[in-house]
C-alpha cells in the first residue's frame, strides 16, 4: 500500500496520508501533554501568558495536520492558509518526484537547510519532525548542536523515528533528555486513536481491492496504473518497477 502513486484516482487508497493525518494530530497532543507551560496565549487580569512557539519540520500530510492541531484555526500556501509562517531554502529544484513523494535533495541544499534550521530552533518551544523520503533513511534536520541550543523544557517529537529519525539524538521508543530538552521517539503515535486509524485503513484497503479484482471474472487486474505501481511481483516475477 505504501507504493500506491499519489494521483487523483488513488486518493481513497492512500494509506500513508490517512495514517499520517492521525499521526500529525497525535504528535501535537503528545507534545502538549509533556510541555510544562500553556500552549495557547492567555490574557488575564494578572498578566498575559505567551503562547508556545511550535516549529513543524516537513509539511507533508502529517506536518500540515500538526499545524492545524497546534494552531486550531504546494506547501507554503497550505501552511499560510492554516495560520503558520513558512521558511524554506531558496532553491529552484523541485522537492517531489514524479509520483508526488518527497525526494532526496543535494548536499548543497542540505547544508543550506541546516543553516536555516539552526537560526530558528533556538527560539522554539516545541518541534515536530515529520520529514520522510520513501524507501530511504529519514533526512537529518536536527543535529546535536541544534538540540543543545534549545531552551530547557523544550519538546521534540520525532515522527520519522522508524526511518532513523530527523534528529541525531532521537532513540526509538524512548524519551531522551538532553540538557532539559525532551526528545520523543514515539513509534506508536496512532495507538492512542486506534479505532479511527483502523477505520481509515480498512477503507483504504477496500478501495484498493475494488480495482484489484475484476467483478465479473474474479481475476486479478494487473493492467491498471495503480496496480502496476504498487505490485511487487506479478505472476511470480518482479514487477518492472523493481527490475529497471
Amino acid at each position: 500500500m505504501e507504493l500506491i502513486p499519489r494521483i487523483t484516482r488513488a486518493q481513497s487508497m492512500d494509506v500513508l496520508s490517512s495514517q499520517a493525518n492521525l499521526s500529525g494530530y497525535r504528535a501535537v497532543i503528545n507534545a502538549t501533554s509533556l510541555y510544562s507551560k500553556s500552549m495557547a496565549m492567555m490574557m488575564t487580569a494578572a498578566g498575559t501568558v505567551a503562547p508556545a512557539k511550535v516549529f513543524i519540520m516537513g509539511v507533508g500530510v502529517a506536518g500540515l495536520q500538526a499545524i492545524a492541531t497546534a494552531k486550531r484555526r504546494a506547501a507554503a500556501e497550505q501552511c499560510e492558509s492554516l495560520g503558520a509562517s513558512f521558511i524554506m531554502v531558496d532553491d529552484e529544484n523541485d522537492a517531489e518526484d514524479d509520483s508526488g513523494y518527497a525526494k532526496e535533495m543535494s548536499e548543497d541544499y542540505k547544508e543550506k537547510q541546516r543553516q536555516l534550521i539552526s537560526d530558528h530552533v533556538k527560539q522554539q518551544d516545541i518541534i515536530i519532525c515529520s520529514a520522510l523520503i520513501p524507501g530511504k533513511q529519514a533526512p537529518i534536520l536536527l543535529d546535536d548542536n541544534a538540540v543543545k541550543s534549545m531552551k530547557p523544557g523544550s519538546i521534540i517529537i520525532d515522527m520519522a523515528i522508524e526511518r532513523g529519525g530527523n534528529c541525531t539524538l532521537s532513540k526509538s521508543g524512548e524519551i531522551v533528555d538532553v540538557n532539559g530538552v525532551s526528545i520523543v521517539g514515539d513509534i506508536s503515535l496512532i495507538n492512542g486513536i486506534s479505532p479511527d486509524a483502523s477505520n481509515l485503513f480498512s477503507k483504504n484497503l477496500y478501495a484498493f481491492l475494488d480495482i484489484l479484482i475484476d467483478k465479473e471474472t474474479k481475476d486479478l487486474v494487473f493492467d491498471d496504473e495503480i496496480i502496476k505501481d504498487s505490485a511487487v511481483t506479478i505472476k511470480g516475477q518482479l514487477s518492472e518497477k523493481f527490475t529497471n
